[in-house]
């Protein structure tokens, strides 16, 4: 009997190390395949062997544990030289990753212009959002990113007027939210000449008007007024 049972134990640590290797060697399989390595070039910032990977015309959609294509990992570092050579490939600047962060929307939001006009140009998605329910927009106004809020302001169907999980618009969270000085001004000018509602309010019932007098915002209150706020 416990020659059998040591024969069974034989059996079954053959197996689960057969196992072991097989699932060792399929790691080692995908680290080697094209789209594994192009992840890991864009990490490292090393255009030459982008350029030589996308040769091979990879998956440029494989994504890491945390959901982000190599378009996304070349955006989180703003590596726009790599991200124009993904892009011209074919990546999907509307890629969303576990955060909700896309190529486009993250480049709005952190001011890259260079990406978010590529982002423009290669199908940009105004309907997907991130993690807050908001657009590009949104955060750009709150951050100060003058530029890109001029950009899609002039876009003829860009949603401006779009609401977030907070309650706020792009007008409300550049009152709220940006800080107090010519560029925040300036943000608030240009959104509402293109047309932003002045009279949408927040989740409680409060105006971009009462909030720029609580906050002592004299420039900002003078334009919301002039502009009809109420």
């Amino acid at each position: 009997m416990k020659r059998y049972y040591k024969i069974i134990t034989l059996l079954l640590i053959g197996f689960l190390s057969m196992q072991s290797c097989n699932s060792s060697n399929r790691n080692n399989k995908m680290a080697n395949q094209p789209q594994s390595k192009l992840l890991k070039a864009v990490s490292e910032k090393d255009v030459q062997l982008v350029r030589a990977i996308l040769n091979s015309k990879p998956d440029l959609e494989i994504q890491d544990k945390n959901g982000r294509t190599a378009l996304m990992i070349a955006a989180y570092n703003h590596y726009n030289k790599i991200a124009a050579l993904l892009i011209a490939a074919g990546a999907d600047v509307n890629a969303q990753d576990t955060m909700q962060n896309s190529p486009f929307l993250y480049a709005g939001a952190e001011g890259n212009v260079e990406l978010l006009k590529m982002g423009l140009e290669n199908g940009a998605n105004f309907n997907l959002y991130n993690r807050y329910g908001g657009t590009a927009l949104i955060p750009a106004a709150e951050k100060g990113h003058l530029e890109v809020v001029k950009i899609l302001t002039k876009i003829p169907d860009y949603p401006i007027d779009h609401i977030n999980k907070l309650g706020w618009t792009a007008l409300l969270e550049a009152v709220i939210l940006s800080v107090k000085n010519e560029t925040q001004t300036a943000i608030v000018k240009t959104l509402i000449d293109a047309g932003a509602d002045v009279n949408i309010a927040d989740n409680d019932g409060v105006t971009s008007l009462q909030h720029a007098k609580d906050k002592g915002l004299d420039d900002i209150v003078y334009i919301l007024l002039k502009s009809g706020a109420k």
